[in-house]
């Protein structure tokens, strides 16, 4: 028999056997939709934390008297402490440095403030900070209303305060009118002379805070155990290595170490952070893998479960065919391409069930939407696989048998 009678009589078969069509292609559907759900989900959580994290900036990294507390893969130690960077050595490392690359202070106050305005106010989770004149540029904050810190206002610890988009809005509503207004941040009366446009909510960023000229935040908000953090930017991502030695060497003279010693400061920059929770991220890409195989591999029993009682079923139709001439690679290869067709059927459904599904995920956690190509690819190349695997029992089971047992059976 030629090839196209033999795909002909395959798709008049699954023609004639709708019901259990659709039953097989569902559990193949099923299969793949988890395999393509699972991994379009961590694809867009990985675009959600490189664009998390890129909003740091390419081109700026801090400088921090601790590693940063992320614990990921096999490691258990906790991170390490280094001693607290004062605000002397923040300011002789701005004195070395800020003829090369535009240099911040910066301190957080609290992390539990809480700001009024007359008869509104926030939540206490705002964000209180002590910064010097550079913030803005070195942090990557566009001012949307209002001006910047005076020099003698950051000179003389002015009870003057830029706020952040969120504090902003929840203060004075969607017109942000509050430029020149007073307002009360833990107890005391700060007036209002900037708000920051909006960087959006992540891991990293926050539009929920108040700024405050470091010297007044020293004044009411730190001890002398407080840490200083140092903010610095290069001229353009590929200048990030020649400032970060720069910097480096900068630290280490501010700190007096020798030669021998070990760093006692942590440099923190954006892309390095996020290069490890996407290495990280492997991880799970492995096990969500793993998972859709599990599941790929019982739809491709079932599917194997139902061509064998397909070939029980059709055994009168095989004796049939044999007895007018089919040859029993005729009827392997007829049987394969129906097992491979419904296997396709169901892949395309579980793809596109597997996007729908996973895109949702990716969109819900602030991630982009994705077109998973490779996923796709991989999708019908394991339709194509599971369609051979599990048909090709059933139908060499069929293949051999006897025209005339196969005629006589009830």
């Amino acid at each position: 028999m030629k090839i196209r009678e033999l795909i002909s009589l395959a798709f008049e078969s699954i023609k004639q056997n709708r019901s259990r069509t659709i039953i097989t292609c569902c559990i193949i559907g099923f299969g793949i939709m988890s395999l393509v759900g699972i991994l379009t989900s961590i694809d867009g959580l990985k675009s959600y934390i490189s664009k998390d994290f890129s909003s740091m900036g390419a081109n700026t990294f801090k400088i921090r008297n601790r590693a940063l507390a992320i614990q990921m893969g096999r490691k258990h130690s906790a991170p390490k402490v280094y001693k607290a960077i004062s605000y002397q050595e923040a300011q002789e490392f701005k004195k070395l440095f800020k003829d090369q690359y535009p240099t911040n202070i910066q301190t957080i106050g609290t992390g539990t403030g809480l700001l009024k305005y007359r008869d509104k106010k926030t939540n206490p989770n705002v964000m209180i900070m002590g910064v010097d004149e550079n913030y803005s540029e070195v942090d990557g904050y566009q001012i949307l209303k209002g001006r910047n810190f005076s020099f003698n206002e950051m000179l003389n610890g002015s009870h003057v305060c830029i706020l952040g988009y969120d504090a902003a809005l929840k203060l004075f509503g969607t017109d942000l009118d509050g430029i020149g207004k007073n307002i009360i941040q833990e107890g005391r009366r700060y007036r209002v002379i900037g708000i920051y446009e909006s960087k959006g909510t992540s891991m990293l960023t926050t539009d929920n805070f108040s700024v405050i000229p470091i010297n007044n935040c020293r004044q009411y908000f730190t001890n002398q155990s407080t840490s200083y953090i140092i903010g610095v930017k290069a001229e353009g991502s590929a200048q990030m290595s020649h400032a970060i030695e720069a910097a480096t060497g900068a630290m280490r003279i501010v700190r007096k170490l020798r030669a021998k010693e070990e760093n006692n400061f942590d440099i923190m920059k954006s892309d390095s952070i996020s290069e490890l929770m996407n290495e990280n991220m492997s991880y799970a890409t492995i096990g969500g893998f793993v998972i859709g195989l599990i599941t790929l591999f019982g739809a491709a029993v079932g599917l194997m479960n139902i061509m064998l009682v397909s070939v029980t079923e059709r055994t009168r139709e095989i004796g049939t065919l044999k007895a007018i001439g089919a040859k029993n690679t005729d009827i392997l290869t007829q049987f394969l391409i129906e097992a491979i067709v419904i296997c396709q059927l169901g892949g395309l459904m579980g793809i596109l069930l597997g996007i729908i599904i996973g895109n949702i995920v990716s969109l819900v956690i602030g991630g982009a939407f994705i077109i998973p190509w490779t996923w796709m690819i991989l999708g019908v190349i394991f339709c194509l696989i599971v369609g051979l695997a599990s048909g090709i029992y059933p139908a060499v089971k069929a293949s051999k048998q006897d025209p005339i047992e196969a005629l006589r059976f009830e």
